[in-house]
């Protein structure tokens, strides 16, 4: 049976840490839901209400478009291993963009200053509603390890090539919307000519 919570309560904060991977929904008004697995080890849970994780650069940017247009956004949890259980977390979603500097306080505070390679944004989502329901639907599986593929990508193009695959790749949504990255990219780049060396 599901049940409804108000905030992410201690052990539902114990069983998110313990997950693996966990999933994103968004969409806006019109057009395509975007779903995407992301791992767990890149999310932190801020306070009850707040989560936050650090987006590395893929092939698309969905959820910054979603959220630019309309700020939706879902994210669920399923235990794979043990007492079966699905958790979502509920509510407004938006992007923190790198050169920030909420981005840089969150990077300092949650993430030990460490920004990994390929590092594309920060995605904060202010939770409204938590739900937990059954799981006994949810296949059993073995965790083996992390794929390394996103970061030796990321180191092989380079900060240079990345940023070029960014407005290429990840300027629109496949429906067309903006997601604001090129935008970011180019205020981080006139912040770092004002303050050399910062």
């Amino acid at each position: 049976m599901s049940k409804f919570f108000q905030a992410i309560e201690p052990e539902l904060r114990t069983f998110i840490e313990r997950q693996h991977i966990f999933f994103n929904a968004s969409a806006a008004a019109e057009g395509r839901v975007n779903v995407s697995p992301r791992d767990r080890k890149s999310l932190r849970i801020l306070d009850e209400h707040t989560v936050v994780w650090l987006d590395l650069t893929g092939s698309g940017n969905e959820t910054a478009a979603h959220l630019r247009a309309d700020g939706r956004l879902t994210l669920m949890f399923c235990a794979f291993e043990g007492a079966p259980l699905i958790l979502r977390l509920y509510g407004k979603g938006r992007t923190i963009h790198r050169g920030s500097e909420e981005y840089a306080a969150l990077l300092a505070a949650h993430y030990g200053n460490a920004e990994p390679p390929g590092a594309r944004q920060m995605t904060r989502l202010d939770v409204d509603l938590v739900q937990t329901s059954c799981g006994f639907n949810v296949p059993m599986y073995d965790y083996s390890r992390e794929r390394d593929t996103l970061v030796r990508w990321a180191e092989k193009t380079g900060p240079d090539g990345v940023e070029a695959y960014q407005r290429e790749k990840n300027a629109c949504s496949i429906d067309g919307l903006p997601t604001g990255l090129p935008e970011a990219i180019d205020q981080m780049r006139a912040e770092a000519k004002l303050h050399p060396g910062q």
